[in-house]
């Protein structure tokens, strides 16, 4: 939260208020096994965070609670409901029928209400409704001591805003990483890029040797882990985590260029763009003389060809495989193609950002229209 909504809630006046104050119904839902739930669309709700507690969609003829509810289930975990819903009977169910509550004094009912039971419920002291009426939660509070409502509303309103413009914000911070990771000013296709996307099926392939493209590979030194000395300089190891990186160290190491592949024993192989050290389980091949997006394309078809389960923990892939190892590539006049390579690849990689910015957006959009709908039920 900004400076200005941490004031706000520091300035407003405060009191206490019983939930039975606040709800005129606290129910408990009822059980329904598992095995007994049969497919529909009413959403059942039962203990839990993942999906805010619906663990599905139901036909059942449960108790329907009604729309702008709020849940507490059996651990004292709190949401708001703008749905109309079952529940199982490990949770419970808080409405008031009488006093229209915008969704925004709801939302904010919702955080006290979590306030009030952090702590204090677990698998081994559960909650049940019944026990939770006489339960006090801190509201904002008007000069006459009443739950001041516009405060409530204004104040979930604004900080609504305030996540929209972050989200704005990250929107935009991340297309201008993506775009600079990747060399790009933009992610629109030229003319050539879309080309080699339509022409893909009709590039001719050739199968070239590793060694013969790019001479012999390195395999790298082993540095077991006591010895490694805390640096900035990253030490590939075999393995998925972090790409493989395992430390950062400033042993005096062979420092292999960026724009080359590594191949680990496994017959993983990854593209780095940085200077790296490497231990005795990775094979370097040296494309430094490709151009980056080529380099890439070269790297993907070294892993389709080493990546097969031929490799593994009995059988180490080694420098000298990667010697051995022949992948296939575009190819024009009896060479690898490389402009193609790097028209594919730019035009993926832009593909994949318009994808991101796509999602981003509708993300965006997604929450200023919560946000809207719930203005327009507040008026």
């Amino acid at each position: 939260m900004t400076a200005s909504l941490n004031e706000k809630l520091r300035a407003v006046k405060w009191g206490k208020f019983k939930y039975k104050d606040v709800f005129n119904n606290i129910k408990q839902g009822r059980r329904l096994k598992k095995d007994d739930q049969e497919k529909g669309n009413i959403p059942f709700v039962m203990a839990g965070t993942t999906n805010n507690g619906v663990v599905g969609y139901v036909s059942n003829p449960v108790a329907s609670f009604p729309r702008h509810s709020i849940t507490i289930d059996i651990f004292g975990n709190v949401f708001y409901r703008d749905y109309a819903f079952g529940a199982g009977d490990d949770t419970g169910v808080y409405w008031n029928d009488t006093a229209a509550y915008s969704s925004n004094t709801l939302l904010f009912f919702a955080v006290a209400m979590q306030r009030s039971l952090l702590g204090k419920f677990s698998y081994g002291k559960k909650l049940r409704s019944s026990q939770s009426k006489g339960f006090e939660m801190l509201l904002p509070v008007t000069e006459m001591g009443e739950m001041d409502f516009d405060f409530m509303d204004s104040f979930i309103a604004e900080l609504e805003a305030e996540r929209v413009a972050e989200l704005e914000a990250e929107r935009v911070a991340e297309l201008s990483a993506y775009l600079k990771v990747s060399g790009l000013d933009n992610y629109e296709l030229s003319g050539d890029e879309e080309n080699a996307l339509k022409n893909y099926q009709s590039l001719k392939w050739d199968t070239y040797n590793l060694k013969m493209l790019f001479g012999k590979s390195t395999r790298g030194k082993r540095l077991k882990g006591e010895d490694r000395i805390a640096g900035t300089l990253p030490f590939v190891t075999a393995g998925e985590a972090s790409e493989g990186v395992s430390a950062y160290i400033s042993n005096d190491v062979e420092i292999f260029e960026k724009n080359t592949t590594t191949i680990d024993m496994f017959g993983s192989a990854k593209y780095r763009n940085y200077r790296y050290g490497a231990d005795d389980h990775v094979a370097v091949v040296h494309t430094e003389s490709v151009p980056m997006k080529a380099a890439i394309f070269v790297t993907s078809a070294c892993h389709k060809a080493a990546h097969t389960g031929k490799f593994d923990y009995g059988h180490n892939f080694y420098a000298k495989d990667a010697d051995a190892l022949d992948i296939k590539l575009p190819t024009k006049d009896g060479k690898p193609d490389y402009e193609a390579m790097k028209l594919l690849i730019s035009a993926v990689t832009k593909l994949v950002i318009k994808d991101v910015v796509c999602y981003a957006n509708m993300k965006v959009e997604a929450t200023k229209e919560i946000v809207a709908s719930e203005k327009n039920e507040m008026r």
